[in-house]
């Protein structure tokens, strides 16, 4: 039986992780940053072992804070990660660290394979593509997936705040011109657990999001019209008018095919996603 370990697991993704490795009968660990601060090599030596799957979801995420603070960002995104792939290569045991569309630049015109050139334009994705190369450099058996988009519906992920924009406002303005490929988090957390369980899956990276494209307008309207509201009251803007410390990636679509090459599920569209999402929290 495989052994897995689940770091951030208190997170929005970690905490999807357990739950669906719970229904599917995998047995899981997880801890969260309160158990384990993954930037403590003494911490992770002692919580690594041998032949176990670690499958790191603790990040440092707060995308616009990492502009003014990037020494933190980088202690969870790049110290950690290597910290977890030394502990790995030492223990044999396998690593499957999440990292971000933010490691491009966002200005591409097709979707981004796993070999495309990186050029992030932010503190968090220099800090996120430092620990995909501090991982390899230390583990290059190492599975790094990127994903995007990432949301569950609850707290204060994107849906969330729709969810929760459409009872409180007659109209929401929501920016147009920046286009991804929305994830819900329960399927990314089951293609990490397929990945997990699967030993013969040697790619070093891959990427996994739901399939198609949306700008942030097009996911706006859809949990509308999900949940039964008019689309029309979400108005669509330019990103120039919500100025942020950080500058969001015009285009973040991933390329699935070499997540379908190495014979793993590819992930469904992310309007059939969404609807179970909000099934769920709706």
């Amino acid at each position: 039986m495989t052994n897995i370990l689940v770091t951030g697991a208190r997170g929005q993704l970690g905490r999807q992780l357990l739950r669906r490795a719970a229904e599917v009968g995998i047995a899981v660990r997880g801890v969260g940053s309160d158990e384990l601060d993954v930037t403590d090599r003494d911490a992770v030596d002692a919580q690594v072992e041998r032949g176990s799957v670690v499958i790191n979801c603790a990040a440092y995420t707060s995308v616009d804070a990492a502009e003014s603070d990037e020494w933190s960002a980088r202690g969870v995104n790049e110290f950690g990660p290597a910290n977890l792939a030394t502990a790995c290569a030492r223990m044999d045991a396998r690593l499957i660290h999440v990292s971000t569309d933010y490691v491009f630049d966002g200005h591409s015109g097709s979707s981004y394979d796993v070999d495309a050139p990186t050029g992030p334009a932010t503190a968090y994705g220099r800090t996120k593509l430092a620990g995909e190369r501090a991982v390899h450099a230390a583990l290059p058996s190492a599975h790094i997936v990127r994903t995007a988009w990432v949301y569950t519906g609850v707290g204060t992920d994107f849906v969330a705040t729709m969810l929760r924009l459409e009872r409180e406002r007659d109209t929401v303005d929501v920016v147009n011109d920046q286009v991804g490929s929305p994830t819900y988090a329960g399927d990314l957390a089951g293609a990490l657990l397929e990945l997990a369980t699967r030993s013969d899956v040697t790619a070093p990276m891959l990427h996994a999001t739901n399939s198609g494209r949306a700008s942030w307008f097009d996911l706006a309207r859809a949990v509308f019209e999900e949940v039964g509201a008019d689309p029309r009251r979400v108005r669509p803007c330019t990103s120039a008018q919500f100025v942020r410390p950080a500058p969001r990636p015009g285009f973040s679509v991933l390329s699935g095919r070499a997540w379908a090459s190495a014979g793993l599920t590819p992930l469904r569209p992310w309007r059939e996603a969404l609807r179970t999402a909000l099934d769920v929290v709706v």
